[in-house]
């Protein structure tokens, strides 16, 4: 009994351990980003970084959590955790954007089995009056990242450079591995799996077709052509046909398979379904702050890297304390009251947000970010404890990757669709610079009239005091309408949260006819 004690937590140490270099990832990324590309150039790529590791992730784990069911929950989380630190290790010998890029997508392809599976992990281990305990241990973990990561990642490209944000996730991974190896004991599936190759085949080419639409649209094209594409372009429309052929495809191959990768069915389930549309909006918000916050307190108040790493700080220390609150009041409380609240403050927070311009001051962002983030912080609990209560075992990996593929996917269009808004009012806003500010020098012109300016220190204190100002101006436009976006997803989820019904952790006691038919209606 106690080597069984032993393993169990020796598991947790290990599936925490990649939980953290999950949250480190996304908060390191996001404070080294602007120094990124003060180095590589390219701020029409910003977003991309962002939206291709989220892409190949989010594609991703469906399949890895289809797997798990069939194959083992350990070969894959092992297998995930190799090729993220194999990306890893590619990122840090960049040397242009382009290749950054596809390597983000290398490493998000591994990243897709580190979440979704730890919880599936955490599931089959502790029994459901101890899960809302173990949020906590979430929570433990998201403060240490939200803490260390952007004042490592402000140092990093401060005092070493930007690649280090890569090596540290070597070190990380690679003692989980050591430790989970040992640890983790699984009984092997007797029978003859079946996978569904077709089902995941289509699924990722409409998941990449429809982002690649969204990044695409509406703006720059990111992949450096600089040119321009609407909606309606060809390129954009046909991606969006593409993506929607392909998922229609993906929807009939999934009636028809032995074993699909997402069983349809699972939505019937009330829990599942509007847990899935709450992850997705509520990630969609939340990448959208970490990832423009730093951009801006960098861009147009003018903090250097290494303050613009801790500027996050307030934010993630106020997600992981909601989420321990959370965690603690969860058999109190329905389901639907945290998500409510959540998306309440959420929204709340970013209309905050939309009303930054060059005079806020840096107090009050941290007093916006602490709104937010409780907010967040109040629905993150809710996500996986809510579908692991509502579903077998068998289908347990299927079914909490599925709610992490929502959360993922959320961010990802997030992410995508910001990023195209934002590049359109930057290039708006800049369209009259040069012909305003002419008198520049010729070779001094594109340079200074480019928003990328703010981000250099040795070109920001060379522009005129005039042009200063417009550039903060028109970066202030264009980050104010990403959080007013933001601020019309959180009211959408606050509609859908409403719709959660009265599902809580410990559910009042009921006749065993009446158990037995809810059991049958949650499975």
């Amino acid at each position: 009994m106690t080597n069984e004690k032993t393993n169990v937590t020796l598991v947790i140490v290990g599936l925490l351990l990649g939980m953290l270099i999950s949250a480190l990832d996304q908060t390191i990324m996001a404070t080294a980003m602007p120094t990124v590309v003060q180095e590589l150039g390219g701020l029409s790529l910003y977003s991309w970084i962002f939206s291709i590791y989220m892409l190949t992730s989010t594609a991703s784990m469906p399949i890895y959590g289809k797997l798990a069911d069939l194959y083992g929950r350990k070969k894959l989380y092992i297998a995930g955790m190799t090729l993220f630190m194999l990306g890893s290790v590619l990122c840090s010998l960049a040397g242009g954007m382009m290749e950054l890029i596809v390597f983000r997508g290398l490493q998000g392809l591994g990243a897709g089995a580190l979440m979704p599976l730890a919880v599936t992990i955490i599931g089959d281990l502790v029994p459901l009056e101890k899960r809302g305990r173990m949020q906590g241990m979430f929570a433990g973990v998201m403060t240490l990242a939200s803490v260390i990561g952007p004042a490592i990642g402000g140092m990093f490209v401060e005092y070493l450079s930007w690649q280090w944000v890569f090596y540290i996730n070597l070190p990380i991974g690679l003692a989980a591995i050591l430790i989970l190896i040992p640890a983790l004991k699984e009984t092997k599936n007797q029978g003859k799996p079946s996978i569904d190759w077709f089902g995941a085949l289509t699924m990722c080419g409409s998941v990449v077709a429809i982002l690649l639409a969204l990044v695409l649209g509406g703006g720059e094209s990111g992949l450096g052509s600089g040119q321009h594409n609407s909606w309606s372009s060809p390129q954009v429309a046909g991606l969006f046909l593409l993506g929607a052929v392909l998922l229609a495809l993906f929807l009939w191959i999934e009636t028809k398979a032995k074993e699909p990768i997402i069983p349809l069915p699972l939505f019937r389930n009330r829990i599942i379904s509007v847990t899935s549309i709450v992850a997705f909006l509520m990630s969609a918000g939340m990448f959208g702050a970490v990832t423009y916050i730093p951009l801006y307190v960098q861009g147009v108040i003018g903090v250097s890297p290494l303050l613009a790493g801790y500027i996050l700080t307030p934010l993630m220390l106020a997600v992981a304390a909601a989420v321990t609150l959370g965690g603690r009041l969860m058999h109190r409380f329905a389901y639907r009251t945290f998500n409510v609240l959540g998306m309440v403050l959420m929204g709340l927070g970013f209309s905050l947000f939309a009303t930054m311009d060059a005079d806020t001051t840096k107090l009050q962002v941290i007093i916006y970010m602490i709104v937010t983030g409780f907010g967040i912080g109040l629905i993150i609990p809710t996500l996986n404890t809510s579908v692991i209560g509502a579903i077998g075992r068998e289908r347990r990996g299927t079914a909490t990757s599925l709610v992490q593929f929502f959360r993922s996917i959320g961010g990802t269009i997030g992410v995508s669709v910001l990023g195209a808004l934002m590049t359109g009012r930057m290039a708006s806003g800049t369209a009259g610079l040069g012909e305003r500010f002419a008198s520049l020098p010729a070779d001094q012109l594109d340079k200074f009239t480019d928003p990328q300016a703010l981000l250099d220190p040795a070109v920001r204190t060379l522009l005129p005091a005039d042009l200063l100002a417009e550039l903060q101006n028109v970066l202030t436009h264009a980050v104010d309408g990403v959080f007013l976006t933001g601020t019309v997803i959180a009211a959408i989820g606050l509609v859908a949260a409403l719709l959660m019904g009265n599902a809580r952790m410990i559910q009042p006691a009921a006749p065993p006819a009446a158990s037995a038919t809810a059991d049958a209606k949650r499975t």
